[in-house]
């Protein structure tokens, strides 16, 4: 089977370096496809303390930037370049971009995935007050306050993880029940330092270098107040970046990429890595280990083509 390259990586995320650092430096001639910048969601990242070997932490921007300069040296080949769809019909399998075509015998998915926004200007502060994980911004937070916004369970298990270092955590909820598991409810009911805004949005963040406040409208009153905060967690869903999928691989209810263990897919040679597969955890350590698992499997793969 001839094709233009072995492996093909589509993403240029935590997920997606590794897996080319890995494909690199087992002398397979890969390619890496990235639509924007290489680093993925780490580049609005203001600073990392939970990524091993960095004890006094990084920013997301020097750290991505240190996964592409290992990458590149390994000689791995990255091109600014959108995927509009796949054609995996086949055993060598075509990824059709805007302007050509190409062929490899395997294939990783590495896409990542992006929060759900609120739409309300949010943009401005990432990385300056707005975050989408607590877990990794949570710390930055110590004894200041803070606003969340969501019901479901990502939202109360984040929320209660807060209160381990804001003093107060104004939680807001469109409705005056929560969606998350009962269990959970409880807990955050019972956490002192949460208060929570029933049937409310948020319509509005202010502030000058950094957030300051967070403009919160009741829907039943129509009543509008702006909370004082320095932080605003947003967990209204997190959604997978696979629009050029088009029903290609299986993926769950919700869109992201089913693989196994090895990080295999529905179709042969085609393997997820990272935040765009079906997985529990979406940090920057998982998409790492998930992007070795994937390239040493394609490398195998491969291996045993006929």
């Amino acid at each position: 089977m001839k094709t233009d390259y072995d492996l093909v990586i589509i993403g240029a995320g935590p997920a997606g370096l590794t897996a080319g650092i890995y494909a690199a430096r087992a002398r397979m001639n890969v390619l890496l496809l990235e639509k924007t910048a290489p680093g993925g969601q780490i580049l609005i990242t203001d600073w990392i303390e939970n990524y091993p070997g960095f004890p006094e932490g990084i920013s997301g921007y020097d750290l991505s930037e240190k996964m592409k300069i290992q990458a590149e040296s390994l000689g791995l080949k990255i091109e600014s370049a959108e995927v509009h769809s796949l054609n995996l019909s086949g055993e060598a399998k075509e990824i059709i971009l805007k302007d050509r075509s190409l062929t490899t015998k395997s294939l990783i998915i590495a896409s990542g995935a992006s929060p759900r926004k609120l739409g309300i200007g949010e943009e401005k502060f990432f990385g300056k007050g707005v975050s989408f994980c607590a877990t990794c911004d949570g710390p930055f937070f110590k004894e200041k306050t803070v606003v969340a916004v969501g019901g479901g369970d990502t939202a109360i298990q984040e929320s209660i993880f807060l209160t381990k270092f804001a003093k107060k955590v104004y939680l807001v909820h469109r409705r005056n029940e929560l969606r998350a598991a009962k269990i959970l409810q409880e807990r955050a009911l019972k956490n002192e330092k949460i208060e929570f805004v029933w049937d409310s949005v948020v319509t509005g963040v202010e502030g000058f270098f950094g957030l300051e406040g967070v403009k919160v409208k009741n829907l039943k009153t129509d009543e509008e107040k702006t909370i004082s905060a320095k932080g605003c967690f947003i967990w209204v869903g997190i959604l997978p970046n696979t629009s050029f999928l088009n029903d290609s691989v299986k993926t769950d209810e919700f869109g992201f990429i089913l693989a196994d263990a090895k990080m295999q897919t529905s179709v042969p040679g085609v393997f997820a890595a990272g935040d765009v597969r079906d997985t529990p955890l979406r940090q920057i350590a998982t998409a790492v280990g998930d992007a070795a698992i994937a390239a040493v499997s394609a490398e195998h793969y491969i291996e045993n083509l006929s």
